[in-house]
This record gives structure tokens, sequence and C-alpha cells, in this order.
């Protein structure tokens, strides 16, 4: 388990942690996916001597904290205004890349991979928190692999018409989904949220940056429906 010190904002909310653990309210931490939310109500809840529990919406924790008072939610979002608890929000990596180093140096201790390790590692941004950064360091101590660049942008749409525009937007998501994901297919669908069929036909329209290959170029039906009759002009006189 990462030490609390170790954690996203540590030095903003770590002076006060005995006092929240003196008070006798329900707590709710919440934050990124990653950033270590469990990890820390575990924690608190061990040192209070209550029980925990992880939500996925507000309505489920205030249920759980109705019947358990003084417990520990582990959320995604802020608790519900209308519960009485004392919140606890841990920040994602981009927002204290101070503790990324640290946070590293005792991941790689525990799969004992002595320094110095590849800048890369380190690189933001880190959408998977935590997790992003102990999985980079294990597909590069198993797999040799590092983070590849991120694609420019967000994409700039030049054009007027919405299928072009989305068109441009679904191949730089692609292309950042298969670079997060170091090129696994799957796990690239996983984070688009498509299918493995979808994804195969997004890969055949707008290639893949990490195995280098191009795309075929062919469009989705809703811009071939479009371009005859964006690329016409009226007749003279036909008004």
């Amino acid at each position: 388990m990462i030490p609390l010190p170790l954690l996203p904002g540590f030095s903003r909310w770590g002076a006060h942690l005995e006092a929240l653990l003196a008070r006798p309210e329900a707590l709710w931490i919440h934050g990124p996916a990653g950033s270590g939310v469990s990890t820390l109500a575990a924690e608190l809840a061990r040192r209070r001597g209550v029980s925990w529990t992880e939500a996925d919406g507000p309505e489920e924790g205030a249920a759980w904290l109705a019947a358990h008072p003084g417990g520990v939610v582990a959320a995604r979002g802020p608790a519900p205004g209308t519960f009485a608890c004392l919140a606890l929000r841990l920040p994602d990596l981009e927002e204290d890349p101070a503790c990324i180093p640290e946070l590293l140096a005792a991941m790689a201790g525990e799969e004992d991979l002595p320094a110095p390790w590849p800048p890369a590692l380190a690189a933001l941004p880190c959408p998977g928190n935590l997790r992003e950064l102990r999985n980079r360091l294990l597909r590069w101590k198993l797999l040799g692999q590092l983070p590849g660049p991120e694609p420019g942008g967000p994409p700039r749409f030049e054009a007027e018409d919405l299928a072009s525009n989305l068109h441009e937007l679904e191949r730089f998501l692609l292309h950042r989904a298969l670079r997060r994901a170091y090129g696994n297919r799957v796990e690239a669908a996983v984070r688009l949220g498509v299918s493995r069929r979808q994804l195969y036909l997004l890969i055949r329209r707008h290639g893949d940056p990490v195995r280098g290959e191009s795309g075929a170029g062919d469009l989705p039906h809703r811009m071939r429906k479009r371009q005859p009759a964006q690329n016409s002009s009226p007749e003279p006189g036909s008004r």
C-alpha cells in the first residue's frame, strides 16, 4: 500500500489528519479515479476503528452512511449537500506533480527496480493517476515499453460542418487512447467505451500511430452523404 504521505495533496491535508480523525462526523473521501481515494479511506477507517465502503454515486454513499454513523466512504464525486459529513478531496497528479518522484521511487522499490528510471515514466499527463503510474512502471519492467507522446491537440476545427469536425475529433480520441494503452487494442477499446469491432473500424479509418499503420482514408457515411451537396453550387438562374 502507498504510504499516506506520498498521496497527492498530502502537503495540504496531511497536517490536519489527526484533527480529522478525532471528529465524530462521517468522512467522505473523493477524487479522480486512481488518485488513492480507496487507500486513504481504508487507512482512515482502520485508524478510527469503523467500517468503510466504495460508492459509485452520492445516493449510494449517503444510504450507506445512514446505516454506518461515523463510517468512511470512498467516492468519485463530492458528497450530497444534504448529508452531514466531512469531505476530503484528493487531487490528481496533474494538480500535484511534485509528489510524482517519491511515488515513482516507492513503486519502483516494491518492484525491485533500481534508479535511474526513464524520465518518460514520470511525464504528464498521467490520466490514470497512481494506477497509470504503476502500470507504466510494470510495462517498462516486463515489456520494455514507455508511454508515447500525447497527440497534438485538441484538434483545430477548421470546417464548418459538424460531420467533418466529428471526424477530426474521432481521430484525435482514437490516437490518444491507443498511445495511452501502449498499443493494447483491448485496453484502448475500454478507454473509448466502444466494442472491439468498432475499434477496428476506427483504426481502419484513422490508422494506429503506435504500430505505425496508416488509415485507409475511408470516410464515415455521414460525410460521404454530405460531400456532393457541399461541393456543388447552384446553377445560374436556378432560383
